[in-house]
């Protein structure tokens, strides 16, 4: 196992594809906008979730909040076949041990169910893949509760 030693002042701040998670909602929201996403409000639950989707991406972005406060994301990813999902998923993963620089924690690894788990700073990241009736990949941001 690798530890990756880090002072405060190398932290970045947890983030959603660059998006600070300590923004607003409005913020998130606007920023993923301008990236070409467009919120569906048919699945939007106002002041819950918001659901945004771009054409050009393999993923739908459900955003939890509570008073303007970003709660979790979570990317869906629709893939076609098993083994499509299964190779998306090490390729998530990969990538994601290589951007934080840190081994994830996995407690299972089966063939059709698989979760990597990794504490990146502020929050957690989890990239969860489940094939038992149909090919389901999600990769879940959640930031982690300050202290008062």
């Amino acid at each position: 196992m690798v530890v990756v030693a880090c002072s405060e002042s190398e932290k970045s701040p947890f983030n959603y594809r660059g998006l600070e998670l300590s923004l607003p909602i409005d913020q998130v929201v606007e920023a993923l906008e301008a990236r070409g996403f467009a919120v569906d409000s048919a699945a939007s639950d106002s002041g819950n979730t918001v659901v945004l989707a771009n054409p050009s991406e393999k993923y739908r972005v459900l955003i939890a909040y509570e008073n303007q406060n970003v709660k979790a994301i979570q990317e869906t990813y629709h893939v076609s076949t098993n083994d499509s999902t299964r190779r998306l998923w090490q390729q998530l993963r990969d990538d994601m041990e290589k951007e934080l620089g840190a081994w994830p924690n996995c407690p299972m690894l089966k063939d059709d169910h698989k979760v990597a788990n990794f504490d990146a700073s502020d929050g957690f990241i989890s990239i969860i893949l489940e094939n038992t009736y149909k090919p389901t990949l999600k990769v879940l941001y959640t930031p982690k509760k300050k202290a008062k």
